[in-house]
């Protein structure tokens, strides 16, 4: 009994690092369609969302089902509920993917993303991609060390959203409202995407710890 008991808790860790990896695809996938304007790669992210949001329901059922039958206490309490809040995180990320994808579906067949802001846009793309790789690595080792990290790819992160903001307010602006309007929502989306992955990053911190921390510090 016992040892199914480990076996449950276990997988629910190994659902949310596949989780990671299924929204990991789904931005750098969502990333190049919208850089490429490739439709039929932006319809695969916004379908494979539907992965995502299977994989989030049945972690929720299995954590539940835990809370149920085995009634857990002490650390593995904190596993479990840490793990629902986690999977939230993760459910999110996807969706912002989504959007991202959604964006370059709708200016099809047109690229959203105007010549001089394809570089910082690409940048976003590639933290996103090593934040969620780290979140993932994360959860699997529990290593808090390694969470501080997160922390400082986001504020990389959201010096790229500056700079985003920068260009498309700069006096010589000439890309158009429209493509402002696309780039704001973008740039929000990568945003966010990195501030779910920090999020996650300070559950686990929770918990191994037992501590709620304001912000990771190495």
């Amino acid at each position: 009994m016992r040892d199914a008991y480990r076996s449950d808790l276990d997988a629910i860790t190994d659902a949310l690092v596949e989780m990671t990896r299924l929204v990991g695809s789904a931005m750098a996938r969502a990333t190049t369609a919208l850089l490429d304007a490739d439709l039929a790669l932006a319809e695969s992210v916004i379908a494979a969302d539907d992965q995502v949001d299977a994989l989030y329901r049945q972690v929720e059922e299995q954590a539940l089902d835990l809370l149920a039958r085995q009634s857990p206490v002490a650390g593995d309490l904190r596993t479990v509920v840490t793990s629902l809040r986690i999977v939230a995180d993760l459910e999110r990320m996807g969706d912002l993917a989504d959007h991202v994808a959604s964006v370059a579906r709708r200016r099809f067949p047109a690229s959203a993303v105007p010549a001089e802001l394809r570089g910082t846009v690409l940048e976003m793309g590639q933290v996103a991609q090593r934040i969620v790789t780290k979140a993932g690595s994360v959860i699997a080792s529990r290593d808090v060390a390694s969470a501080a990290e997160l922390e400082r790819d986001d504020d990389a992160m959201d010096s790229l959203h500056k700079r985003l903001f920068s260009l498309i307010l700069a006096d010589d602006w000439d890309g158009g409202v429209e493509a402002a309007i696309d780039v704001t929502l973008v740039g929000r989306y990568y945003e966010r995407y990195a501030d779910h992955a920090v999020s996650v990053a300070r559950r686990v911190v929770f918990l191994v710890t037992g501590e709620r921390p304001a912000r990771v510090t190495s």
